[in-house]
């Protein structure tokens, strides 16, 4: 697995929880948000979506239902109270890394630029 295979899966719950807080949602249209919305920089295959997903019922931060659309029976995703605290738990976690990150990579080059 690459580095940005490691990064993406290392906020993949973070970022199917922030599609889930404004609707429910079903696998592929979770993929494929995720997908335009970052410009197709963060593509999850199947193979990373649906582990993720199980987990997180597993948590019981989100949970799952059946629905016909159509002719079609699709399995929608919810965010449950649980989830939205969660939520907020994981971003604040992660803003706190990045933010170590930036400041580790700002002093980096502002060191190579004093070279």
């Amino acid at each position: 697995m690459g580095i940005s295979e490691n990064l993406k899966k290392g906020t993949s719950e973070l970022l199917i929880l922030y599609l889930l807080r404004s609707e429910d949602m079903y696998g592929y249209q979770i993929a494929q948000e995720l997908k335009v919305r970052s410009g197709e920089q963060f593509v999850m295959p199947e193979g990373s979506l649906y582990p993720t997903l199980y987990r997180l019922i597993e948590k019981g931060v989100i949970s799952d239902r059946m629905e016909i659309v159509g002719k079609r029976l699709r399995k929608y995703y919810h965010l449950e109270p649980k989830g939205y605290d969660y939520l907020e738990t994981i971003t604040n976690e992660y803003e706190k890394i990045s933010k170590g990150i930036q400041m580790v990579l700002s002093n980096i080059k502002a060191q190579e630029a004093d070279k």
